[in-house]
């Protein structure tokens, strides 16, 4: 018979684990990066170790308790991983699937050998422990002498390319706080830096640590300080980006996070303010979401969304159907939060709540 003293512990732990896993691979929560994955992933294999010693307590039961305990494990595992799979923006998920087909395979092997064969498991796990301390073994020692040693730092010559800037333009200088390594600190200052086009950005490093200023969008390719050493400055001319919002962040503590929005040259950009009104999370009729919840701009305006709400809610451009698209999203906004975003080429453009769905607008930019 099942143990439901064992069972019970491990169907929450599977749950909470795998909704961690999913949450940070759709990207609604970085738990992978602000490295909590770890936590995550250990959860939900202690969960499913738990789970399965349970249903498998005294031999596999029969009942239609253990049956219905089954399904409800099967049901979430799948809902949960085509729920990821859908929203997933990882490049790590084949790895991830392939580390648990790994060790499920194997597991179901051993406990039908177990009930059927007995007399043969001792051999056979053998095997499969030889087998995986063989492979482990053979992936180091590649990764150290073989003909692509990928555990060993490559010696990389750095090429240094050397920016001019012309003095004449005006500076805006941008620090990077000291302590600001430790999550939770203030990071860069200002955390949200205007600038007209054709200004030039100038961040200092006046921390210990090293640190980087990287586009977050492409991962750098729009601009990328690379690493900075303690009193290292990077300098970027605007006059190449367009106009718009830039989010950037640190590869080296990816929970800093900075905003650069460059404006039109020759006067501060045009705004406009949309107002996730007092509960905007209940479905009504007659209830606004965003209000207004479409409205017409022109190209290089500036929209701010303001949560009077006390839910939290979000501004995530795309459509529930298609999910997010990446162009811009606020993050979980708390009461009294702000989120702007410049529009800078003409469009429409869909946004919507991840954590009420039914909440939508859209911005038409001519």
């Amino acid at each position: 018979m099942s143990n439901w003293d064992l069972m019970m512990p491990g169907m929450g732990l599977t749950s909470i684990g795998l909704a961690g896993v999913v949450l940070a691979y759709a990207g609604i929560a970085e738990t992978f990066i602000d490295g909590l994955h770890a936590l995550s992933g250990l959860t939900m294999f202690v969960g499913l170790i738990f789970l399965a010693v349970g249903i498998l307590d005294g031999g596999i039961s029969t009942s239609n308790k253990a049956k219905a305990t089954t399904l409800v494990v099967i049901s979430i595992g799948l809902g949960f991983g085509v729920f990821g799979l859908t929203y997933n923006t990882s490049n790590y998920t084949i790895t991830l699937a392939g580390i648990l087909m790994g060790i499920a395979f194997p597991a179901i092997i051993i406990a039908y050998l177990a009930m059927k064969h007995p007399n043969i498991v001792k051999p056979i796990g053998s095997i499969v422990a030889m087998a995986g301390a063989t492979g482990i073994i053979m992936w180091l020692a590649f990764g150290f002498a073989g003909p692509d040693p990928y555990i060993i730092p490559q010696q990389v010559e750095e090429v240094v390319i050397e920016e001019t800037v012309d003095a004449s333009k005006s500076v805006l200088p941008v620090g990077i706080l000291a302590g600001s390594s430790v999550e939770g600190e203030p990071d860069y200052d200002p955390d949200t830096a205007t600038v007209e086009s054709g200004y030039v950005v100038e961040w200092t490093n006046a921390d210990d640590q090293l640190h980087t200023v990287t586009s977050k969008a492409d991962f750098g390719e729009t601009f990328d300080s690379g690493l900075m050493n303690a009193g290292d400055t990077y300098t970027l001319d605007t006059s190449g980006l367009e106009i718009g919002t830039y989010e950037y962040f640190c590869t080296v503590h990816p929970w800093m996070t900075g905003i650069l929005v460059v404006d039109a040259a020759g006067g501060t950009a045009p705004s406009e303010i949309v107002v996730i009104p007092i509960e905007a999370q209940t479905v009504s009729e007659g209830q606004i979401y965003y209000d207004p919840e479409d409205i017409e701009i022109s190209a290089g305006t500036s929209i701010t969304w303001e949560n009077q709400d006390a839910a939290l809610h979000t501004v995530t451009s795309g459509t529930v159907d298609e999910g997010p698209d990446k162009l811009f999203d606020s993050g979980i906004m708390a009461a009294d939060e702000k989120f702007e975003y410049t529009f800078a080429e003409s469009g429409e453009y869909d946004y919507y709540c991840v954590l009420h769905p039914w909440m939508t607008g859209t911005v038409s930019v001519t």
